[in-house]
């Protein structure tokens, strides 16, 4: 009883007090129910409430674990579907948290909108996507090639058609519930939607990219967990009660060392480490390449100080492991504040989880307010200091123009490489 209380006081207040009412009446709070299968619930019985949630979230997680094996295992397609089930999933459980809060089930038309923005702004994603990354494919097929070229203009009178939908639904007695709705739905489409598009993104870099940042996040959060869970003294925040400095610390070199571990492990396959690609000939990704540079073994001098402490004078390693430490890194001292973030946004409207999706998880936004914003930071250190122009793009969008745009290129380029001296010294080769 005494354990069930302390978790519904919320910065010293419970739900009851002064903001247990919404602006519209009624209390804010989304009711939860214990959600654990009741297989577990027999089998732990015994235990006290403490070690009972540790088995239940230990036991699902080691399922989640292997179902991620599974789906890497399966391929960037499988990949690409189960980051878009994901993200319509979070998206279904942050809406509905407002239609609860809000009260707003009777308001027309606006369940049906919010789904039609989602499919709005996925229509505009993807399909800059396909256009960037299936150029060719698109280019050989008329209608795709039609969509393609119109591609902005056909999402633009799309979303317009949705916000003229939007003003003629507004009704008198409902027009602030109804603009708090639409920004809702706008601001939850930007967390959402945007992100998972950059982790497709990523995954199309190389695997690697994707696995490992993912990987970290997983790490941190359940070394962060084991850590506080034995070692937990110090309160680290008081969005989160239960995360300790222990479980902070603990979490950030357990990432550390892992990320390094993996990105070694994984550096010397090119199933991981190369481009996903898509070969026209056979209609089907391809990842099989030249490796990179990041992914040769490089040796790496030691710093004086601690070759007496460890006795070598140089290393071998890949030069992705050094960007590795910047992704667990990233993942273990910023990528926490995502979940501060949803620990925030659960606080205040008075909600222990998003859903009850995952037992002793809550919902599946629970498991993934971490990793977008991994996803983001990824998207920008690949852009900044890893990402460079990529030839066979440039080729593919070269061959698609008429012969004489072709012949001026090839004009420019040819005298470019002259003036450098390239040209000549190929030429008497």
């Amino acid at each position: 009883l005494q354990e069930s209380e302390s978790e519904n006081k919320l910065d010293g207040e419970t739900a009851s007090d002064s903001e247990g009412k919404s602006d519209f009446g009624g209390s804010s709070a989304v009711p939860t129910s214990d959600d654990t299968p009741e297989v577990l619930n027999r089998a732990l019985s015994n235990l006290s409430s403490r070690w009972k949630n540790w088995w239940v979230r230990g036991i699902l997680t080691l399922a989640m674990i292997t179902f991620f094996f599974i789906i890497i295992y399966l391929g960037p397609m499988v990949l690409m579907t189960i980051v878009m089930c994901v993200q319509i999933k979070c998206f279904h459980e942050i809406i509905t948290i407002g239609y609860n809060v809000y009260h707003s089930y009777d308001l027309p038309w606006f369940r049906t909108l919010s789904w039609y923005f989602l499919l709005c702004v996925n229509y505009f994603f993807y399909g800059e996507t396909v256009t960037d990354y299936f150029f060719t494919l698109v280019q050989r097929e008329e209608p795709l090639r039609i969509l393609s070229k119109y591609h902005r203009f056909i999402s633009f009178a799309l979303y317009l058609t949705g916000f003229c939908m939007f003003v003629l639904s507004l009704v008198k007695k409902h027009y602030r519930l109804q603009f708090y709705m639409f920004g809702w739905t706008h601001v939850t489409l930007l967390i959402v939607v945007t992100q998972s598009h950059l982790i497709i993104h990523n995954l199309f870099e190389g695997m690697i990219w994707f696995i490992v940042p993912i990987s970290c996040v997983i790490c941190n959060d359940i070394m962060a967990y084991m850590f506080g869970f034995f070692f937990g003294r110090t309160p680290l925040i008081k969005l989160s009660p239960k995360k300790t400095w222990e479980g902070f610390i603990g979490g950030f070199f357990s990432t550390v060392l892992f990320g390094l571990l993996l990105s070694y492990v994984m550096s010397g396959y090119r199933c991981f480490t190369c481009p996903v690609e898509f070969n026209n000939d056979t209609n089907s990704f391809t990842v099989d390449c030249e490796p990179s540079e990041l992914f040769q073994l490089q040796e790496y001098n030691i710093p004086v100080v601690l070759q007496s402490v460890l006795g070598w004078k140089t290393v071998r390693m890949y030069p992705f492991q050094i960007h590795s430490i910047a992704l667990s890194t990233f993942a273990s001292l910023i990528g926490p504040f995502g979940g501060f973030f949803a620990s925030g946004f659960k606080r205040a409207f008075k909600i222990k989880d998003f859903a009850n999706t995952i037992p002793g998880h809550g919902g599946i936004m629970d498991r993934f307010d971490c990793q977008y914003l991994m996803a983001t930071f990824v998207n920008v250190y690949i852009a900044s200091f890893i990402r460079g122009p990529n030839p066979s793009k440039l080729i593919q969008q070269f061959l698609t123009l008429r012969p004489d745009q072709q012949l001026h290129i090839f004009n420019t380029l040819k005298a470019h490489l002259v003036d450098r001296g390239v040209l000549g010294s190929l030429e008497d080769a």
